[in-house]
Parts: structure tokens; C-alpha cells; sequence
């Protein structure tokens, strides 16, 4: 177990980059990997979710080079060339790998079953599993399939016109998978607009995806998949608590390098320059199919705000940081509609709530979100991780600007998405150590 002690009262300063987006480098192994021909992975996202995706795909007999942890050659197979694993399929801690996966999985020819962390067992799988069962694709789990371990058996797949009930990357992926290896066309309909990565790697691989305003569909290929030669843009999710931090840090002024500035990501950039954040995109560029920028951020004088609906589908993943930004915030900050965070690596609401409380803001949680009133001045504390990264760096930030020392306990995590998170902050002038 690590811990990273932090103080406050120096100000964040400076240029950095940020590893490389997890939702891309999950997506470009697996696509590569069913492709024909040799896919170059520059800036691959070196993080445990991401190992584990290199991981199973090894398992499925395809070739993996690591030129260097961050550069990677993907030996891809074709779309039916991938071999039955001759163990359990581990997807660790990665919920992104487990369901994109099974889609991936429901239209070989052989049997295989997928596993993963206790954490991964709790999160639900049977909003892929439903839909996937509508497609004819023979799945086994826990309590009918609401729940991993999964086991997938070869099946004849057929199309489905698939409305979501709730708008989700993992789900529409995992769906448009299957597409690739189901007679007749895949039709998935988003109630709102989620992370659309999948769609554009496809398309650039020469995948018969079409969008039809929310509407997006999928269908057999009629020619191999061309593979990639690709630079992974800068994540936002974890560009988002250098950019909280800064905007909340007394005379703060950074450039966070290269980060990938996908509509479909950029809510919790709107959401900070809403509340009054001073966020500037500078050297827009086009990088792979993907919009990136450089992002230029300094100290505000921020307000409270309110967020909800199609908004929150935007920055599910940066609520717990906006929770953070928030208590700096004047007045009150009201998220609502963000029922997703219950099912994350934990129940995100109940433990964001809690860890900040120990610091001393004012947050009331809610069914579906959090109530935040500010500015609150906090005060240092030991805090818990929950073996949740993106909670282990959100209270990190907040122990920046908490009076005295913090302690984040279990703060190894932060690697999981953010490889070098407590070194890029060292970098920038943030007083904090790290140790074991």
C-alpha cells in the first residue's frame, strides 16, 4: 500500500503532458488485434486497465510487442483469427475491458470465460448481456448474467435494433462488437451522447459503422480491417484534476500538453469554464481521427453551478474532481442525474462524499448525485482511496488546497489511469511525497 502526503500553499506552475487516454488505448489493442496487418500504438496509456486489455489479447493467441511501455506493435489476426484461451480470460479492474470483450467474444467460434477483480464482480454486466442475448449470443454468469465471472459459448448472431436506457460507451461498443460478426445490421440507439471512440477507430479502419443523428449501426465487414498507425491523444479524465487543481490553487497558471479534446469528452472542461474557470484550447490539431489541443489553465474565482442530464454523460468519470473544485466554489453546486457513479469501482457518490467530509465540506449526497456548498476552507486529514484511482487523485487535489498535511492512504491506484500522476504535480511545484 502507498501513500501520498500532501500540503498546501505552492502554487501549480509550468507545462506538462498526461498519459495517454485509457478509452483510446484499450480500443486500439482490441481493434488492432482483429484487424489485418500490423498496428502502430504510440502513447498507449501504460496503466493496469490497460495492461489487462494487452493481457487477455495475448490469451486470444495475438502478438504483442512492447517497443517501449508507451509504444506497442499489435500483430492483428483478422476478424476470425483470434484462438480459444486455454485458461480464464483476466480483465483485472477493467470494467472497459471486460464488456467490450464479451461483444468481441459472442461471435467466435469457441468457448471462452471472462473474469475479473471483486470489484469487477460487482459491477453490473447484465446491461450488455441483455442486449447481447437479443442478438442470439449463448452467455452464462452469476445470477443469470447480471454479474461476472461470464461464460460465452459460439452462437449464430443475428442484428438488433437496440435502444439504451441509458447512454453508455461500454454498452454501444460492446454492441456494435458483436455487429462486426452478426447477420444483418446493428442498430443502437443513444438516449444522450456518450464516448464515441469506438465509432471513429472503426470507421478509420474501414468498418461499415454508420451515424444516423443518435442512431449508430453495424454490420458484417466485407473486407478486412485495416490496421492503425495511431499517437494516443492526452487523456481528458486525467487532464481534468490538473485542471481542477490549478483553477482552484492560489496563482496557479499551467499548459497541459497534447490532450484530446473529443466533444463527446470535454464536459468537465464546459463544466469548470461554466463555474467560472479561466480554460484556454490553444494548437488545436487533429491527431488519428481525434480532435486534440493544448490546454492553458489558471487560477479562478469560481460559483457554483448546476449540472444534470446529457451533460453528466460527458464527465461521469471527473464528478468526484468537480466535487472537489466545487467546495472552492461560491455558493452552491448541485450534480444530479449521475446515478452511474453507484456502480463505478465503488459506489463513487457514497465515497466521495465521505473522504471530503473528512476534510471538512460541506457535501450532502443524494440518489443520483451531490449537493456541494462553498467556498469551504479544508482542513487536512487521512483519507482512503477505496482502490478507487480516480478518487485517490481527486482527494490528492484536494489536500492541496487543505490546510496542513493530508494523507491519501492506498494511493497506489492512481496508476491505473494516471501512471506518474504524483510526479507530473512534483513537476509543476505541488508539495507532496509519496511513500510505501
Amino acid at each position: 500500500m502507498t501513500q501520498i502526503i500532501v500540503s498546501s500553499g505552492r502554487p501549480l506552475t509550468g507545462a506538462c503532458s498526461v498519459p495517454g487516454d485509457k478509452s483510446i488505448s484499450h480500443r486500439a489493442v482490441m481493434f488492432g488485434a482483429i484487424a489485418e496487418g500490423d498496428t502502430h500504438i504510440r502513447n498507449f496509456l501504460d496503466g493496469g486497465d490497460c495492461r489487462s486489455t494487452v493481457a487477455v489479447m495475448r490469451a486470444l493467441g495475438v502478438q504483442i510487442d512492447v517497443i517501449t511501455p508507451t509504444e506497442l506493435i499489435v500483430h492483428g489476426r483478422g476478424l476470425d483469427g483470434l484462438q480459444e484461451p486455454t485458461d480464464v480470460l483476466d480483465c483485472g479492474n477493467s470494467g472497459t475491458t471486460i464488456r467490450l470483450l464479451t461483444g468481441l467474444l459472442v461471435g467466435q467460434s469457441f468457448t471462452s470465460f471472462l473474469n475479473g477483480t471483486a470489484q469487477i464482480r460487482r459491477r453490473p454486466m447484465g446491461r450488455i448481456v441483455r442486449p447481447l442475448r437479443g442478438m442470439g449470443a449463448d452467455i452464462m454468469g452469476r445470477q443469470n448474467g447480471e454479474y461476472a465471472p461470464l461464460g460465452v459459448r459460439p452462437a449464430r448472431l443475428r442484428g438488433i435494433d437496440y435502444a439504451m436506457p441509458v447512454a453508455s460507451a461500454q454498452v454501444k461498443s460492446c454492441l456494435l462488437l458483436a455487429g462486426l460478426y452478426a447477420h444483418g445490421l446493428t442498430l443502437v440507439t443513444e438516449p444522450g451522447p456518450a464516448r464515441d471512440h469506438t465509432e471513429r477507430m472503426l470507421m478509420a479502419m474501414g468498418a461499415p459503422i454508420q451515424r444516423y443523428g443518435d442512431k449508430v449501426s453495424s454490420e458484417r465487414p466485407r473486407s478486412p480491417l485495416k490496421p492503425l498507425d495511431l499517437t494516443v491523444p492526452g487523456d481528458m479524465s486525467s487532464a481534468a484534476f490538473l485542471l481542477a487543481a490549478a483553477a482552484i490553487i492560489p496563482g496557479s497558471h499551467i499548459t497541459i500538453r497534447g490532450v484530446g479534446v473529443n466533444p463527446t469528452r470535454t464536459g468537465i472542461v464546459d463544466a469548470l469554464m461554466e463555474m467560472g474557470a479561466s480554460i484556454v484550447f490553444e494548437n488545436q490539431r487533429e491527431e488519428g481521427g481525434e480532435p486534440v489541443a493544448d490546454l492553458v489553465v489558471k487560477t479562478s474565482a469560481l460559483r457554483g453551478a448546476t449540472f444534470g442530464g446529457q451533460q453528466i454523460v460527458t464527465m461521469i468519470d471527473e464528478l468526484p474532481i468537480l466535487a472537489v473544485a466545487a467546495t472552492q466554489a461560491e455558493g452552491r453546486t448541485v450534480v444530479r442525474d449521475a446515478h452511474e457513479l453507484r456502480v463505478k469501482e465503488t459506489d463513487r457518490i457514497a465515497t466521495t462524499v465521505s473522504e471530503l467530509r473528512k476534510l471538512g465540506a460541506r457535501i450532502e449526497p443524494t440518489a443520483d448525485g451531490f449537493i456541494i456548498d462553498g467556498p469551504t476552507p479544508l482542513v487536512g486529514a487521512p483519507v482512503e482511496s477505496h482502490d478507487d484511482h480516480r478518487l485517490a487523485m481527486a482527494m490528492t487535489v484536494a489536500g492541496l488546497v487543505a490546510r496542513g498535511q493530508t494523507v491519501v492512504h492506498g494511493a497506489q491506484v492512481t496508476a491505473d489511469s494516471f501512471p506518474g500522476f504524483e510526479v507530473t504535480l512534483q513537476a509543476l511545484g505541488a508539495d507532496l511525497t509519496v511513500e510505501p
